[in-house]
């Protein structure tokens, strides 16, 4: 079974250095030092999780990647990885410039509100979408701004971001997204994970 972690370890190299920004309680941490014997870092805004991280024996700095990323020096990483917390975020085109400029290169994973399911909810029910990607009710949501595989994809284009790798996730099952698919691939995917440079 490919979940995240899996698609996420295979897009970075062994051996390389790695930030995951918003790295919540390390679970994806521990996953690359083990898999991609990676030197791994971790910011993270919860006081709770950066201890959790730390009790692990993970390297985590506490803070809010839209103020504290700027300490990092330009292309300090080889990879930044920002998996389901950019919709958190009241400024994520800060967070992805940001990203970029730490990192050499940036995964991002984001929940897709183009997800049929999500639509569907929506359209017959009239309430804000519940889903194994998207946990919360409305009111208790992180999520600030909702996105789109297709609207991220647009996103990037319009700021001269290159697209190494796009790929759709659903259950078990990866694809590749292109132009010539991304509309079906935005209406059948719940997760969007981007390989991007600038």
């Amino acid at each position: 079974m490919k979940n995240e972690f899996q698609v996420i370890s295979e897009l970075i190299e062994n051996d390389k250095k790695v930030l995951d920004v918003g790295c919540g309680d390390g679970i994806l941490m521990e996953f690359l030092k083990k898999n991609k014997n990676t030197n791994i870092r971790g910011l993270e805004i919860s006081k709770s999780k950066v201890q959790e991280c730390i009790a692990k024996g993970l390297t985590v700095i506490e803070g809010n990647a839209e103020k504290d990323l700027k300490q990092f020096p330009d292309k300090s990483f080889d990879y930044v990885v920002l998996s389901q917390t950019l919709q958190a975020f009241l400024d994520p085109e800060l967070v992805i410039k940001e990203l970029l400029r730490v990192g050499k290169k940036a995964i991002v994973t984001i929940p897709n509100f183009g997800y049929w399911k999500v639509r569907l909810h929506l359209l017959l029910k009239g309430t804000m979408p519940i889903t194994k990607r998207l946990p919360d009710e409305w009111y208790n949501t992180p999520n600030v701004h909702m996105c789109s595989i297709k609207d991220f994809f647009q996103f990037v284009r319009s700021k001269d971001i290159k697209i190494f790798k796009s790929l759709a996730v659903n259950n078990q099952n990866v694809s590749i997204i292109k132009d010539s698919n991304l509309p079906i691939k935005n209406l059948v995917a719940d997760l969007g994970i981007f390989l991007i440079e600038k």
